[in-house]
């Protein structure tokens, strides 16, 4: 691995750029006419934990269907979109390309574009786009693509104004997917999931039957005004969930859900605080559900084997509150991908490996005691507003829940289709739904849809 000090050096050769781009992006106007709601300005939302507080959106749905406010035809990627000031941020692959459009967030007209050359091949054939969700932070936007490489962009037009390459700078051995971890903001850094290894001859993590030894570069965090590399911790390859930063206890704790298991952190410091093992045994297995905080307990969920674990997190480490039985296949939640979201002591999400025994799920955040379970032979992901749960299906089928820990209430269930009939979201509609200022906005395979939830 290259050093630290070469590392600092090679970022600070863009600080010219940053410098001469702060004077360009002071004073970014609103181009929202709705000035009621919240930005949605990173994955999962503005708290990172997939809910909304904006109130007053339809319910239950028109029998007739959501009437759509606007739609656009996108590329390739997994990535949902994030929205700030009027703008929505949508990071995409076009032929040899990764980019990122900057659109109006209520018309889908396009501001600015901004991209760059890629020749990622996804091993597995799962597309060739981005996974990550861009960070939009005052005046920038992040953006870390499938290949390593990680932008810092002036909102008002898309200018760099710093950027790096995270797999050639730590030893990256690509992983199953490529980069999937979206990064976080914490005061002045960029805390971004890099997980690199000591140099290896294989191309990626399967070649190298998952052996690769972890160079303590598990989490990066950078300056996000310059790009320097403030400090590396974590003998952790990276993952698919995304970290983020809480208050537990009265104190700022760092919670990544690596390859290996939870990482706990902290993120002034730099200090590594404990390391909970918690991952499948097969090779082709990922960790690709974000832990989910309410008050010092931490759940983690995956979908390969072990299942799901609650922890308390205590001054020196934590306590296993429950967790499944390794040898049970009975597991309380399996996430596949999605994150589950908590609410009132209990936690929703869209549960299943497997598309043919998949649904919603509920279950007690305390004992992991199993609620209710609504079927749905998609895998899917859920976001929480006002009272209510939406929900989206791989083939996009949209289903509306009631918040009720007692009974599956469905409220309403719809598909998007378009003059001919056809279905507007089409398998794979990964990326869980987004709510700002009273819109919503769902991306399927190749398409972005936005619909006027106040309507």
């Amino acid at each position: 691995m290259k050093t630290l000090q070469y590392l600092i050096a090679a970022s600070l050769v863009f600080c010219a750029l940053h410098t001469t781009a702060l004077a360009k992006d002071d004073g970014i106007a609103d181009l929202g006419t709705r000035k009621a709601g919240h930005d949605w300005p990173t994955f999962l939302g503005p708290n990172g934990d997939g809910k909304s507080a904006e109130t007053g959106i339809i319910k239950p749905w028109p029998e007739a269907g959501l009437a759509i406010h606007w739609q656009r035809k996108v590329g390739e990627g997994y990535s949902a979109p994030s929205i700030s000031r009027g703008r929505l941020l949508l990071f995409e692959r076009k032929g040899d390309r990764e980019q990122l459009v900057c659109l109006n967030s209520e018309t889908g007209k396009e501001i600015w574009t901004f991209g760059y050359a890629t020749a990622y091949d996804d091993i597995y054939g799962y597309g060739d786009g981005p996974r990550t969700t861009p960070v939009i932070d005052g005046n920038r936007v992040y953006i870390h693509g499938v290949e390593g490489p990680l932008y810092c962009l002036n909102l008002a037009d898309g200018t760099v104004i710093w950027k790096l390459n995270t797999n050639e700078m730590f030893d990256v051995v690509t992983n199953f997917f490529g980069v999937g971890s979206t990064p976080i903001i914490e005061k002045d850094l960029l805390i971004v999931p890099v997980g690199g290894s000591e140099p290896s001859k294989h191309p990626n993590i399967l070649a190298a039957n998952g052996q690769v030894t972890p160079n303590g570069s598990g989490i990066v965090a950078f300056n996000k005004h310059s790009g320097e590399v403030v400090y590396q911790l974590g003998n952790e390859v990276a993952s698919y969930a995304s970290p983020q930063v809480v208050t537990i206890n009265d104190k700022r704790i760092g919670l990544y859900f690596a390859r290996g298991g939870l990482l706990g952190f902290d993120p002034q410091a730099g200090k590594e605080l404990f390391h909970f093992p918690w991952r499948a045994k097969k090779l082709e297995s990922v960790n690709a559900a974000s832990a989910v905080v309410a008050g010092d307990l931490v759940y983690i969920g995956e979908a390969y084997g072990p299942g799901s674990a609650v922890l308390r997190i205590k001054e020196t480490g934590y306590d296993v509150v429950w967790q499944d039985s390794l040898r049970s296949r009975n597991k309380a939640m399996l996430l596949h991908w999605t994150t589950a979201i908590h609410h009132d002591g209990y936690l929703y999400a869209g549960h299943g490996r497997n598309a043919g025994t998949s649904g919603y799920r509920c279950i007690d955040m305390a004992t992991g005691e199993i609620q209710w379970t609504h079927k749905l032979k998609e895998l899917s992901s859920l976001t929480y507003v006002d009272g209510h749960f939406i929900g989206v299906g791989e083939r996009g089928t949209l289903t509306l829940l009631k918040a009720n820990p007692k009974e599956a209430q469905v409220v309403s269930t719809t598909k998007l289709v378009d003059e001919a009939g056809k279905d507007l979201l089409v398998y794979p509609t990964y990326p869980a739904p987004v709510v700002s200022h009273g819109f919503l906005y769902l991306r399927g395979k190749d398409r972005l849809v936005c619909i006027d939830l106040m309507q």
